[in-house]
């Protein structure tokens, strides 16, 4: 079982009414609750862990997980509103403003007793404290027994203190088993040079998987003996909303549909156990950019 940890908010996407006139219409998502949705659909076993909302918008964040099968009986719900993020949508890349304020996300402030042989962290959630506090000192809690994973997925207009959001992440990777990083989130955590250097870096601090999105140019996994290029999928791009959270759900479907989700194994992987994890994350990618919003793809519709 995956316990994906972060944010679940309502996206306010940009849409058109009958009427010819620019609106926004509420769908479910989070960077971590998007890959909770895509674990679920590709048949994983998945819990989610969220301060959510016990209003309206709260229920429909529920109810999205329910028709996924993802477990949500670790998120309490709470007397606080819902975290929404506006997405504006510019040559195909979306840009947010977020409204989070005292959301029943950032009140999360107990972490439950946990099942799962493996923890997702990541998204706006670790920003600030709150429900930050909370997700980091589970992760630092719970990795030495299981198997860990994050993805910050940098918003850098959310974050008001670089210098302690720096340092929480820093914790996180240097206890983390997997790490993923886009190339520009790379970028933004260890400065400039060339992009394979700096994730055997990270290695070298003692993530056994670091993989390295590159959009279009696809993904490149790195561990102590190995580093496994694979292209992306081709695909017809809609828009890019929740194309990374989806690969992530890919990855982690791969490897716990390979039993590769224990402390020992993930420490092991071979050359190929890496492709086959990384081509999964890509062709689930490659389904949600091609159509609108962040909506990961079935098993069945990948043939699994």
């Amino acid at each position: 079982m995956i316990l994906a940890c972060g944010e679940a908010l309502i996206d306010m996407l940009p849409r058109e009414t009958t009427d010819g006139e620019a609106a926004f219409a509420p769908y479910p998502g989070g960077a971590v609750f998007n890959t909770a949705i895509g674990l679920g659909r590709l048949g994983v076993e998945t819990q989610f862990l969220c301060g959510m909302s016990n209003d309206f918008l709260g229920d429909i964040l529920r109810d999205a997980l329910d028709a996924s099968g993802v477990d949500h009986s670790p998120s309490p719900k709470l007397v606080a509103p819902c975290t929404v993020a506006f997405v504006k949508l510019v040559n195909g890349q979306a840009t947010y403003a977020f409204y989070d304020e005292n959301s029943a996300m950032r009140t999360l402030t107990v972490a439950p007793a946990i099942d799962a042989n493996a923890l997702f962290f990541g998204g706006i959630s670790l920003v600030g404290d709150g429900c930050g506090d909370t997700f980091e000192a589970l992760m630092l809690r719970e990795a030495p027994a299981r198997v860990t994973i994050i993805d910050p997925n940098i918003r850098p207009s959310f974050i008001r203190d670089v210098v302690a959001y720096r340092a929480r992440i820093d914790r996180m990777m240097a206890a983390a088993d997997i790490i993923k990083l886009s190339d520009e989130d790379l970028h933004w955590f260890e400065g400039e040079g060339d992009l394979a250097d700096l994730a055997r870096g990270l290695v070298a601090k003692g993530a056994k998987l670091v993989c390295i999105t590159q959009g279009a140019d696809g993904v490149t996994g790195y561990s102590a003996n190995h580093e496994v290029f694979v292209p992306s999928e081709r695909a017809e791009v809609v828009d890019t909303v929740g194309a990374g959270d989806t690969f992530n759900a890919g990855l982690l479907a791969g490897l716990d549909r390979a039993n590769l989700l224990s402390k020992d194994k993930i420490a092991n992987l071979s050359a190929e156990d890496i492709r086959a994890a990384l081509h999964l994350g890509v062709r689930a990618a490659a389904v949600t950019v091609s159509r609108a919003g962040a909506n990961p793809p079935t098993a069945a519709e990948l043939g699994l």
